[in-house]
């Protein structure tokens, strides 16, 4: 039996003014618990507009939205001059979405830490370069662990480090069931992970791939975990999800390829079960067609895939 979507839209459009031009007209789409999302299109076409429906900023002109999802936003152009600190700016907007201040301000604290803008949390935001600024703007969408994450092109302007842990920290919303919805210029951007791709032209959705877990996952650099589970233990739900392919090689152990963007969050995964997973192993890959002479993936040791980059300490177990 499926799960019940987080957000449906049935023959959506959108435009300004009584006799303005249509931006969207004739849209359906769905967004299920898990599901990432992305949305292409040219420059103007209405992705940006698309997305403010979705994050509830904008109300459709007809058509049908259905389902309220606990929603977070990234925009295109965040107002980076308000009269707080960054600290500040995020504890207000946590409160905003329901959690007491200490814990809005702990949040705060730990996604500036994440996104290494830690520095600056008492920065004034009107003081904060472009890049500071754009940390702040994701952070705030994170704050409350939101049902339905959408992203108008929330990797312009960060720097390398924080464009990875994004990618990370997406494909860690999916893995506990929230949908996420993107737009981003780089064609690169999360390789392989979404499970569908949609584009918008002349104010229409159309379906350009749907990948879900067991179909086509695209091309791109990729990750082969070697893993042992406890006597008897299944692969755990969230480990099936991220991973493209998975392979029981005998005596309680599996190989498990996965996108690049998702070996964090698989590893997170693994090591978090209940009980958790002995790592064996982490190598390279790739998925879907490469090249000819693709080397096999040289495996790091047992100490060296426990501490994988991007693993933290909270994930840590403890051995007998």
């Amino acid at each position: 039996m499926g799960r019940e979507l987080l957000l449906s839209l049935e023959g959506v459009g959108r435009r300004y003014g009584f006799r303005g031009p249509w931006i969207l007209r004739g849209v359906d789409l769905a967004v299920a618990p898990g599901a990432l999302i992305r949305v292409e299109g040219a420059n103007g076409t209405g992705k940006s507009t698309l997305l403010r429906v979705l994050a509830g900023i904008d109300a459709p002109t007809e058509g049908r939205m259905s389902g309220r999802p606990r929603t977070a936003y990234v925009p295109e152009r965040f107002p980076a001059a308000l009269p707080f600190t960054a600290a500040e700016y995020l504890t207000h907007l946590g409160a905003v979405h329901g959690l007491d201040r200490p814990a809005a301000a702990r949040a705060a604290d730990d996604w500036l830490e994440r996104f290494g803008a830690a520095e600056y949390a008492r920065t004034p935001m009107a003081q904060l370069s472009k890049g500071s600024s754009q940390k702040v703007a994701v952070a705030q969408a994170l704050l409350a662990e939101p049902e339905l994450l959408v992203l108008d092109e929330a990797w312009s302007g960060l720097d390398a480090d924080a464009r990875e842990e994004l990618e990370r920290v997406v494909v860690e919303r999916t893995a506990a069931g929230a949908g996420v919805v993107f737009v981003d210029h780089d064609p690169r951007r999360l390789t392989g992970v979404p499970d569908a791709t949609y584009a918008v032209v002349e104010g229409g959705l159309n379906l350009r791939t749907s990948t879900g877990t067991s179909g086509d996952v695209g091309v791109g650099p990729a990750v082969v975990v070697e893993a042992r589970g406890p006597s008897g233990a299944q692969v755990p739900d969230d480990v099936v999800k991220l991973a493209a392919d998975v392979e029981e090689t005998g005596g309680g152990s599996h190989r498990f390829s996965v996108a690049e963007a998702g070996s964090d969050a698989l590893l997170r995964a693994l090591l978090g079960a209940r009980p958790p997973w002995h790592v064996v192993s982490v190598g390279p890959s790739w998925l879907g067609p490469g090249p000819a002479e693709s080397p096999e993936p040289e495996a790091t040791s047992e100490r060296d895939a426990e501490s994988a980059p991007g693993m933290t300490s909270e994930l840590e177990v403890e051995r007998s």
